[in-house]
C-alpha cells in the first residue's frame, strides 16, 4: 500500500494570474456560500482543479478554508434571525461521521488508482450529483417563479413530519418537528460528500428543504453551522495526511470572507425561490465544466484512447465554462440584490408618504 504523501502530485506553482483567479473564485464562492448556504465548493474545487491542482489537494484545501468562512457567514445570518443553531448542530453530528467515512473513501481511491483516479472520482461525482440535484432544484425554482406562489413544504417532508418515531425533535427557528432518525441520513450524506468532493451544502440544503421541510432561507443559513463543524474536523484529518496547500487556502479565504458577507446581506432582499434558482443554475453550468475534464483523466488511466491535443482543447473549454459559472452566479446574485433593494426602498418611500 503506497504512502499517501507519495501519491500526491507536488503543489502547483502560483503566478499573478493564478493568484488573481483564485481570489476571484474565492470571492464568488463566498458570495454563493453566503447566499445559498453551501460552502461554495462546487465553484471552488473545480476552480482550483482547472488550474491543475490535484483533486485531493483541492478538496482538502477547500475544506480548510471552509470553517472560518462558514463561521463569518453563520454569524452574519444569525443576526438576521435566519439560523436555527439546534438544527445545524443536530445535522452536524451525523455529518461529522460522514466526513470521516468520506475521507477514508478518498484515501482508498488515491492508494488504489493514484491521483488520476482521484481526479476522475471527484469529477464524475460532481457531474452526477450536480446534474441530478441541480436539475431538480432548478426545475422547482422555475415553477415557483412562474406561479409566483410562496414556497411550500414538499409532499415527502409532510409525510415524514407526520410519522411519530421517537425521539422527535422540534426546531424552533425552522418551525419544524421531525424524528431524529430522518435527520441522520441527510446529515451523513452531507458530511460524506463534503469530505470526498468538498461539497456537502448542495446535498444538505436541498435535503433540509425537500426531506425535512425547512424553508430555503433557514436551510441555507443553518447549513453554514454544519459547514463550520465539518470544515474544522475535516481539516485536521486532511492536514495530518499533508494534503492541504495553505497558500491556496489563504488566497481563497481572503476572497471568500468578502463575498460571504455580501451574499448573506443579499438574502434579506430576495424571495426564497431565488436561492434555489441561483443554486440550480450554477450547479448545471459547473457540471458541464467538470464533464469536459473527464476524458483527460480517462486517458491518464488508459481507459480512453484520445489524443493529448483533444483533451487539451476540452480542458480549455472546461475552464471557460468554469468562468461562465462564476460570472453567471455573481450577476444573478448581485442583480437580484440590487432589484430587491430598489423595491424595498420604493416600498419604504410609499409607506413614508402615507
Amino acid at each position: 500500500m503506497h504512502d499517501l504523501a507519495q501519491q500526491t502530485i507536488q503543489f502547483i506553482d502560483l503566478d499573478a494570474f493564478s493568484i488573481f483567479f483564485l481570489f476571484l473564485v474565492g470571492f464568488i464562492g463566498g458570495l454563493v456560500s453566503g447566499f445559498i448556504g453551501s460552502g461554495g465548493a462546487f465553484v471552488l474545487t473545480p476552480g482550483m482543479m482547472s488550474l491543475g491542482v490535484p483533486g485531493t489537494v483541492a478538496v482538502a484545501s477547500n475544506m480548510c478554508h471552509k470553517f472560518p468562512k462558514a463561521l463569518v457567514g453563520a454569524y452574519k445570518r444569525f443576526k438576521y434571525g435566519q439560523v436555527d443553531i439546534k438544527l445545524g448542530l443536530v445535522m452536524a453530528a451525523s455529518a461529522g461521521v460522514g466526513v470521516q467515512v468520506g475521507i477514508r473513501i478518498q484515501q482508498w481511491i488515491l492508494e488504489a488508482w493514484g491521483q488520476a483516479g482521484s481526479n476522475l472520482y471527484v469529477s464524475v461525482s460532481f457531474v452526477l450529483i450536480l446534474v441530478i440535484v441541480g436539475g431538480y432544484v432548478f426545475r422547482d425554482a422555475l415553477g415557483s417563479i412562474r406561479s409566483g406562489a410562496a414556497e411550500t413544504v414538499s409532499a415527502l417532508a409532510k409525510k415524514l413530519q407526520a410519522i411519530n418515531l421517537p425521539p422527535m425533535i422540534y426546531f424552533k427557528t425552522a418551525n419544524v418537528r421531525i424524528s431524529l432518525w430522518f435527520t441522520i441520513p441527510v446529515g451523513f450524506a452531507t458530511g460524506m460528500l463534503a469530505a470526498t468532493i468538498a461539497v456537502g451544502g448542495f446535498i444538505g440544503v436541498p435535503g433540509m428543504i425537500y426531506v425535512m421541510g425547512v424553508s430555503s432561507l433557514i436551510a441555507s443559513a443553518s447549513e453554514l453551522v454544519i459547514a463550520f463543524v465539518m470544515g474544522f474536523g475535516g481539516s485536521i484529518n486532511w492536514a495530518i495526511h499533508g494534503m492541504i496547500d495553505i497558500r491556496l487556502t489563504l488566497i481563497i479565504l481572503g476572497g471568500s470572507l468578502l463575498g460571504v458577507q455580501l451574499g448573506a446581506i443579499g438574502t434579506t432582499y430576495v424571495k426564497d425561490y431565488m436561492i434555489k434558482f441561483v443554486m440550480g443554475t450554477i450547479m448545471l453550468i459547473v457540471a458541464i465544466s467538470r464533464g469536459l475534464a473527464i476524458p483527460e483523466y480517462l486517458r491518464q488511466l488508459g481507459l480512453m484512447s484520445i489524443s493529448p491535443e483533444t483533451t487539451g482543447i476540452l480542458n480549455k473549454v472546461s475552464f471557460v465554462f468554469m468562468c461562465l459559472a462564476l460570472i453567471v452566479g455573481a450577476v444573478i446574485i448581485l442583480g437580484s440584490m440590487w432589484q430587491g433593494r430598489r423595491m424595498s426602498a420604493t416600498m419604504n418611500e410609499i409607506h413614508a408618504e402615507t
